[in-house]
């Protein structure tokens, strides 16, 4: 199936109900058919690893074909040049996650992206470096705490930012990273009682709200039967 009958297929679920809701929770309504998720996930599977797919669906600028142009590339031919170009030219939060999700926590730069995107000041391009370093703290199993460690000052040089998207993000980073295991755990929450310290509603927002969720009795027994990496 050529990228313009996938995009006509597209166009076929559009469904001008779901806009309005969804614009409820802040997604960016340009280009958005209102197609839900499960849909463009069907469909996914039927174009797995296809390259020049994804770069066409990209390009066509149309909400859900981008977040499907997620779902369908090949990590291993995206280049640093593909991954520049996305991340400036997303404009919501469900793109942003979706593609880092998806496709760049597989690609061999996503550590790098991580950091460089962190650094940047547009919204959603620093958000895509906090959700990244959220995803492989789930995803990237052999990574060694050291790495997670290292992404700790990061974290508090930005969680003053904010701005709601960064800062969910930020919060997201942080919460994942503790999750990890009990030496990763005691470090979080040592950072984010500082963090509760700053001048910073942001940051103390970030800080309770982590800090509810690792020092919960849920995650205290399941840190204390994970071992460190």
């Amino acid at each position: 199936m050529s990228a313009a009958e996938v995009i006509a297929k597209l166009k076929s679920m559009a469904d001008p109900r779901n806009v309005a809701g969804m614009a409820r929770y802040g997604i960016s309504t340009a280009g958005l058919l209102g197609v839900p998720i499960p849909p463009l996930r069907k469909l996914a599977r039927e174009h797995r690893r296809d390259h020049a797919l994804a770069l066409e669906l990209w390009d066509s600028g149309i909400h859900e074909a981008r977040i499907l142009a997620g779902l369908v590339d090949d990590p291993a031919q995206v280049t640093d040049s593909q991954m520049e170009t996305w991340v400036r030219e997303i404009d919501s939060w469900d793109i942003c996650d979706g593609t880092m999700n998806n496709l760049f926590r597989k690609t061999p730069g996503a550590w790098k992206k991580a950091i460089e995107w962190s650094r940047r000041e547009e919204t959603f391009v620093r958000r895509a470096g906090f959700v990244l370093m959220a995803c492989l703290s789930v995803h990237d199993k052999q990574a060694p705490d050291a790495k997670f460690l290292a992404l700790l000052p990061v974290i508090r040089r930005h969680a003053s930012d904010e701005r709601n998207f960064v800062r969910k993000a930020v919060n997201w980073a942080l919460r994942q990273i503790g999750k990890r295991n009990l030496a990763l755990n005691a470090a979080v929450v040592t950072a984010a009682r500082e963090l509760a310290e700053l001048d910073s509603k942001s940051a103390r927002w970030i800080a309770k709200d982590a800090l509810r969720e690792l020092t919960s009795p849920a995650v205290q027994k399941k840190v204390h039967s994970t071992f460190s990496g």
